[in-house]
């Protein structure tokens, strides 16, 4: 009951606001199918369900009365292994090439909408679990750790659209992600590290932009 209070409370206007702009996504991409008369890009659906989950398990976390240290880091951990599904969804704009020329426009509005979304509760999800980290660490171990989120989020981002792993394989099949992390840390792999270390620091740097502009009196 004071989980749903909480959400109404305090998260009624921004999911308002993130239901309105992820059903507009939608009805864009109903709009897409239908002049194409194609689903490519359906799957652009799947990966918004994907990126829904971080917010959805900080915002239970925010909602949940003082959660205890073992809790927090518990979900942690689950919360940072779908995180990287949030801003996923900005690379599907790499499916513009292989889109129909004469509705190329309507493509592009159609990934950026969903990349938006997925940059949206990239952010809320991170700005929530930032708040819920500082009243467990100290504030010298804070800015390391997000710094590591950053990068660990551009790393698996590569992982889920170069190497084409899922989230749930850290499960089922945690060898073949840990092989393969192994080898592009230690062997050499000029991609692999150039778009980690740029996905990461477009990440931070946006982040940290909308923060000060969120907290700026206008």
């Amino acid at each position: 009951m004071n989980n749903i209070k909480y959400i109404i409370i305090n998260k009624f206007k921004i999911i308002s606001l993130l239901s309105i702009s992820m059903v507009l996504s939608i009805v864009l991409l109903m709009i897409r199918m239908k002049l194409n008369q194609s689903y490519y890009l359906l799957f652009l659906v799947w990966n918004l369900f994907l990126a829904i989950i971080p917010f959805a398990i900080t915002t239970g976390l925010m909602s949940t009365k003082k959660p205890n240290k073992l809790l927090l880091f518990f979900f942690f951990g689950i919360w940072l292994l779908f995180l990287p599904n949030a801003p996923y969804l900005v690379t599907d704009l790499l499916h513009l090439t292989r889109t129909n020329q004469t509705y190329l426009w309507l493509d592009i509005l159609v990934i950026m909408s969903f990349a938006f979304n997925g940059l949206i509760l990239f952010y809320l999800s991170l700005s929530d679990m930032e708040k819920l980290l500082k009243s467990h660490l100290k504030p010298k171990l804070l800015t390391p750790l997000m710094l590591s989120i950053f990068g660990l989020t551009a790393f698996g981002i590569y992982l889920g659209r170069f190497l084409r792993h899922n989230s749930w394989e850290i499960i089922n099949n945690p060898l073949t992600i840990f092989t393969d992390s192994f080898n592009i840390i230690f062997q050499p792999n000029i991609e692999a590290w150039i778009f980690t270390t740029t996905f990461a620091s477009f990440l931070a740097i946006s982040y940290w932009m909308l923060k000060a502009f969120s907290n700026s009196k206008m």
